[in-house]
């Protein structure tokens, strides 16, 4: 187990800040709310606050909340050797193992591939799995779209890309502090090193997490966006995952690849029913 270093001050009441100190970096974290642990990880170019309408709803009805940054993102130091779904798994299961397990695992993007990983090869430390616009197996797009991709998001311009390109994947409606947590999430790419280690990151592989699929017992809600652009066609991907997870679908209207930042009316009471329902079963 990798144990990391609490920083105790609090953002507001109940609100613990912390640190995960791994082998090569921190991870930033945050932890609010008593009972059973449930950890919240953002996808790829995101801030742990991407869970800032989900977070205070679960913490409501009785839950332990941990919201964590990706490497190289929000809070976390960039100086780390690898990135990407592996890498972002060991950090969930150092995380868990840290704060006392089992937790349910909310995963965004290709955060969703992570928490498969550690489901797969950690089973008694997940309780059940929350899979957000999830990214659990190669993308279907072609070689050229991918260098495409590759060189727009490279560390010289990664953030004006990501920036012009964020409003898209927030199809359908936005938040209402959706222009501050915009201009948020590119002023944590202008920290030092970050720029580089997000482009890193959109190098990962989901190969890993297809083939974790088949070893994953833990129950599993899929939650996609009707309207997410990643998907060619979001409802059958969703569908398609539910069925290797022997998992349930929640489609939600009006939202992109952040449903639970986009509609948490919808997702927040979702995601508390299934958690509900695992513990009772």
């Amino acid at each position: 187990m990798e144990n990391g270093s609490d920083m105790s001050n609090s953002m507001s009441s109940g609100t613990e800040i912390g640190i995960l100190t791994r082998p090569d970096g921190d991870v930033a974290y945050e932890v609010d709310g008593d009972g059973p642990l449930v950890v919240c990880v953002p996808g790829m170019g995101e801030l742990r606050s991407s869970y800032r309408f989900l977070a205070p709803v679960l913490v409501a009805a009785g839950y332990r909340v941990a919201s964590m940054d990706l490497r190289g993102h929000g809070d976390s130091s960039a100086e780390f050797d690898g990135y990407g779904d592996e890498a972002t798994a060991g950090d969930v299961t150092a995380l868990i193992e840290k704060l006392g397990g089992p937790a349910f695992v909310v995963g965004n993007s290709l955060a969703a591939g992570s928490a498969v990983l550690v489901a797969a090869a950690r089973p008694e430390l997940v309780a059940g799995l929350v899979l957000v616009g999830p990214f659990v197996r190669p993308a279907a797009a072609s070689a050229l779209q991918r260098l495409e991709f590759r060189i727009l998001m490279a560390p010289l311009w990664a953030r004006l890309s990501w920036n012009a390109y964020l409003p898209k994947l927030y199809a359908g409606r936005k938040p209402d502090d959706f222009a501050q947590y915009r201009a948020d999430v590119s002023a944590a790419m202008r920290k030092p090193g970050h720029a580089k280690a997000f482009s890193l990151t959109t190098h990962t592989s989901h190969d890993a997490a297809a083939d974790a699929l088949r070893s994953v017992t833990a129950p599993t809600l899929v939650i996609m966006g009707e309207a997410d652009p990643d998907f060619p066609d979001p409802a059958v991907e969703a569908q398609w995952i539910a069925d290797q997870l022997k998992g349930t679908v929640l489609m939600v209207p009006e939202s992109g690849h952040y449903p639970q930042a986009q509609r948490p009316d919808l997702v927040a009471p979702a995601i508390q029913t299934f958690i509900s329902g695992v513990r009772r079963a």
